[in-house]
């Protein structure tokens, strides 16, 4: 579990990276406890980035961490995220772990680029050919659990290609263990809304979980 000296000096690492990099940059912290995930942010500094603020829930980066086998995680360092309002991010994370392998908390940098992006973008416009590059869609970061939840039942209703009144058995099936696989059942009372959500009851919930 991380401690409260560690934390003190993570904040001032936090701190640090902020005032150097300035106003555009978020660096926050997750104190990894499965019981208490809905209120993972213990430090952020320059929360407006993401408009997020203590005591805040996970992104579905972090929520991922959770589920896996800590000794499979691996520091991402420089990808794009997006916030709820379409600022790009240029994002790293590291994930911290205790003498047991096991992880005790997140540090995460989340520098807004997004007038950065615009300049590209007129420039590219004067340099630019006909050839072009598919770019990927970054990542999400929600600003709290309840929109966590909601952007997870999103994607996994984009994989099955239909919507929940059209599905057949296998196909919830295939959404819920989506879901299952994201971490979206360590949210407090997601259950709940999965299950109305999918029209089904809690008990043929889990049973979908467990299905082979």
């Amino acid at each position: 579990m991380l401690s409260d000296e560690q934390l003190t000096f993570l904040t001032q690492i936090a701190k640090a990276l902020a005032g150097q990099f300035g106003e555009d940059c978020e660096v926050v912290i997750h104190k990894i406890q499965e019981n208490s995930i809905d209120n993972s942010i213990v430090s952020i500094e320059n929360g407006h980035v993401s408009s997020r603020q203590l005591g805040d829930g996970p992104s579905q980066v972090v929520l991922e961490a959770v589920k896996k086998d800590p000794r499979t995680l691996k520091d991402h360092i420089n990808y794009l995220t997006r916030t709820h309002d379409g600022r790009i991010l240029k994002s790293s994370t590291v994930y911290l772990k205790n003498e047991d392998g096991q992880l005790d908390a997140i540090f995460a940098i989340n520098q807004d680029i997004t007038n950065l992006i615009v300049a590209e973008s007129a420039i590219k416009s004067l340099i630019a050919t006909e050839e072009s590059e598919e770019a990927k869609e970054p990542d999400y970061i929600p600003q709290n659990v309840n929109e966590l939840l909601d952007d997870l039942i999103e994607e996994s209703i984009k994989i099955v290609g239909k919507p929940v009144a059209l599905m057949t058995k296998d196909e919830k099936i295939k959404s819920i263990q989506f879901l299952n696989n994201k971490g979206a059942f360590l949210i407090t009372k997601s259950g709940d809304k999965i299950s109305k959500f999918f029209n089904i009851s809690k008990y043929t919930l889990y049973s979908y979980i467990d299905a082979t």
